[in-house]
């Protein structure tokens, strides 16, 4: 029988090249100026998978913040995707002593370190902050017949093999765990489930409305939009309480015990100082407190879930290991 951390697994549990604005590439190596003195300048923040993704919509909405707060100037987002976001994890650990690139990331990256066998994992990088927590959706094409859970259910115990459930992440990413383990509550052998991993929220939903998959677990923010023009249907949400704005039941609300939460956050190459650490962490701080930043926390219907510098290392190496043993329970590692 699963251990109750397994099957209800809390944030407090488990805690998974486009330009944004102005022209900021600059030779890679050394070091941001800024700070103190002003805006931090020549800036990259990577992205480690596809425009449209969470990551992309989080990577994109701080950088906005840091720009318009005047935190940073000419900061370019960049998208380098592949391997669940492995191929840009090993991009940012290649930077050693670079402090002018910052790479999005959050419980996706975590497992794909360990289901992909990276060579580069967060242990190597610089922790910088912790920014959000997600829900999860569970969510059908707009015309499916799955109307709710119990339909969902049905179906899926009928005919696992055919019926596929797409998701934004590798193995060991939040998009594959939640319907592993929606699974297991619900009934059907998590060997037999028939995923279907997608590079990024925006070919995940291409893949949904195409009627690739039967269903699709992703953060909330990535269909909201699409739910709420009728396009796909959320049959219910992975959260404690129901979120704010998107019409849909929890998974507790329909019977079915589970919690989960997805996370995203900041990290920075390796090997750079102290002193270039805390800029980022200062930084990143003030674009936090910021009005700006509560508006898009609102308007993304993210949970705000700040943890900075060496709070967010410790947490970072604490869901290193419950990801892994989480997947070594799965037989997914």
């Amino acid at each position: 029988m699963r251990t109750a951390s397994v099957r209800k697994l809390t944030v407090g549990a488990l805690a998974a090249g486009l330009v944004l604005t102005g022209c900021g590439t600059t030779a890679e190596g050394g070091s941001a100026s800024g700070g103190s003195d002003g805006p931090i300048t020549g800036l990259r923040f990577l992205v480690p998978n596809s425009p449209g993704s969470g990551y992309d919509t989080t990577a994109r909405a701080v950088a906005q913040v840091m720009e318009d707060e005047k935190l940073a100037s000419g900061l370019e987002v960049f998208n380098l995707e592949g391997a669940g976001g492995t191929v840009g994890l090993q991009r940012l650990v290649n930077e050693e002593g670079n402090a002018k690139m910052l790479m999005q990331m959050g419980l996706g990256v975590v497992g794909a370190q360990f289901s992909n066998q990276s060579e580069a994992t967060l242990d190597q990088t610089t922790p910088v902050a912790k920014l959000i927590e997600e829900a999860e959706a569970i969510v059908v094409p707009g015309d499916s017949p799955i109307k709710t859970i119990d339909d969902l259910v049905t179906t899926w115990k009928a005919d696992p093999g055919n019926t596929p459930v797409g998701g934004a992440s590798n193995p060991g990413g939040p998009d594959h765990l939640t319907p592993m383990l929606l699974a297991q509550e619900v009934g059907v052998e998590p060997t037999e489930v028939n995923y279907v991993p997608y590079d990024g929220g925006g070919e995940l939903l291409a893949g949904i409305l195409g009627g690739d998959v039967a269903f699709a677990a992703t953060g909330v923010g990535e269909v909201a939009e699409a739910a709420e023009a009728g396009d796909v249907r959320i049959l219910a949400v992975t959260s404690e309480e129901a979120v704010e704005g998107v019409d849909a039941p929890t998974l507790s609300d329909e019977g079915i015990d589970l919690v989960f939460a997805n996370w995203r956050g900041i990290v920075a190459a390796p090997g750079i100082s102290e002193d270039e650490t805390q800029a980022f962490v200062d930084a990143v701080t003030e674009m936090h407190d910021s009005d700006a930043w509560k508006k898009v926390l609102e308007d993304q219907g993210w949970t705000d879930a700040f943890v900075t510098g060496d709070d967010f290392a410790s947490y970072l190496s604490d869901e290193s290991d419950r990801v892994e043993s989480v997947l070594s329970e799965l037989g997914l590692a």
